[in-house]
């Protein structure tokens, strides 16, 4: 395997999170000469301190929720408590096993893997520990890093970021949640299912602004029913230690009080110090720039996943990573849609969601000509017999495809596979409605709200 500083690679890569690997592992099936550039782990944040671990922990949460409340279901099941070793074991084991199965991957496919901190140090090499890795092409794939607030250090004890939060060795007795996103609610959800007293503090109106504004109400009310404490609408002031934890303030003077503070305002670009504004590259914010081929303006420079200022999931930067290999071996690739991607954010309820907004579909469309529908999901058996509430909304122009599907209720994650086929395929609610959907499934609540918008609900009332 070529490995010296004599060789040229075909791509040279600087980073192997999601985006990194992904254009490695389809470069080489390519037939690509690929380097990959790492100074942790590959597999980056999702793998190790992002999205595998943290929806282990939402697991381990419904498990506990679920021995709460097995009186309910007449099976007698109590809860003994938590125990966050015991948790962190299975959690890592989810981790080492995805790791393992990846490393394998990259090796069968022959990537030259390099361990140690890479930096760009022309418009086709990359040096790391002294020694340069020259590529026709180089894909930058730094990923990014937690962000905080000015004047708000994350110092790793009760100022924590989600990392800090993953391996966190108690269950806090009381937490404040700053920032009411993705991350924060997803959190405050496995903390409260272990026994966490929490409240969230968002700035925005709403938690998960960036959803739907109906899914962010349902979300809302969920949480006050499980005892999820929240302030909207109010930005953050300060933080200091007490005795025995953290006081927050806010703009307003409200004051709040817990054991530990999870900051979880967003995640910026790792960019910082790599060379990459001396090549040229172009950026704003430290986001590198780049067109919809995730091109940077020097052509022999390609950026791709949360370095980029696009939606900040993994598996965005898994399809960018294949499209630029793709791209690079000579085939015909298509720009993504990024109002096609999924988006499910594993609280309890889930919230998931593909396409636009209602909100954004009268922007687009004119208000007149947008159509929303709303399916309870009480009119749906397996939800009745999971016990789970909540509703499908779909946005639909007039007469035309459905262009907003948003979902609010457990496991419907597992139901946006479908809903992200609809908006791609950009399906007449007349054509979803034909199609048969398996009884009893939450699956089912799709077809349902598709026969009530083609105009022939099947159980709606009229």
């Amino acid at each position: 395997m070529a490995n010296d500083a004599s060789t040229v690679f075909d791509l040279v890569i600087l980073g192997g999170g999601s985006g990194g690997y992904a254009a490695a592992l389809r470069g080489a099936q390519l037939g690509l000469d690929v380097a990959l550039i790492e100074k942790d782990k590959v597999g980056g944040t999702c793998l190790h301190r992002g999205c595998i671990p943290t929806k282990a922990l939402l697991h381990a949460g419904e498990l506990a929720d679920q021995a709460r409340e097995g009186a309910s279901f007449g099976v007698n099941t109590s809860l003994d408590g938590i125990d966050m070793a015991g948790v962190h074991k299975y959690k890592d084991g989810v981790v080492a096993g995805l790791y393992k199965g990846l490393q394998g991957l990259i090796a069968s496919r022959k990537v030259t893997v390099v361990e140690g901190e890479g930096r760009l140090s022309s418009p086709t090499s990359v040096d790391v520990n002294g020694k340069r890795y020259d590529g026709r092409h180089v894909l930058l794939a730094t990923g990014s890093y937690s962000k905080s607030l000015p004047g708000l250090e994350i110092d790793g004890d009760r100022i924590i970021a989600s990392e800090h939060a993953l391996v966190l060795d108690r269950v806090p007795k009381s937490a404040i949640v700053l920032g009411g996103g993705v991350i924060g609610v997803e959190f405050a959800s496995a903390w409260k299912s272990f026994g966490t007293d929490v409240t969230i503090i968002e700035g925005l109106k709403h938690l998960v602004p960036a959803e739907d504004e109906n899914s962010s109400k349902l979300l809302e009310r969920s949480f006050r029913k499980r005892g999820i404490k929240f302030n909207l609408g109010t930005f953050f002031e300060k933080a200091e230690y007490t005795a025995d934890g953290v006081k927050v303030t806010l703009a307003d003077g409200k004051e709040y009080e817990a054991e530990v503070l999870l900051v979880a305002v967003g995640r910026g670009p790792v960019s910082q110090g790599l060379g990459y504004e001396e090549q040229g590259v172009a950026m704003d914010r430290g986001f590198v720039l780049t067109d919809p081929y995730k091109r940077t303006n020097v052509p022999s420079i390609s950026a791709v996943g949360d370095l980029t200022p696009v939606l900040q999931l993994a598996h965005v930067g898994f399809a960018e990573g294949i499209l630029v290999a793709e791209r690079l071996a000579g085939l015909d690739v298509v720009p993504i849609d990024y109002d096609g991607v999924p988006r499910v954010t594993y609280c309890h309820p889930e919230v998931a969601s593909v396409g636009i907004t209602e909100e954004k579909a009268k922007e687009t469309y004119g208000a007149d000509k947008v159509v929303a529908l709303k399916y309870n999901l009480g009119g749906n058996g397996r939800s009745k017999i999971l016990k789970t509430t909540g509703e499908i909304k779909l946005v639909q122009v007039k007469d035309g495809p459905v262009v907003g599907v948003h979902m609010v209720g457990d496991r419907m994650g597992e139901q946006v596979g479908e809903a992200q086929l609809i908006y791609n395929w950009e399906a007449l609610p007349a054509e979803v409605a034909q199609l048969v959907h398996a009884h009893p499934t939450q699956n089912e609540a799709l077809g349902e709200a598709h026969l009530a918008l083609a105009g022939k609900p099947l159980h709606a009332h009229d």
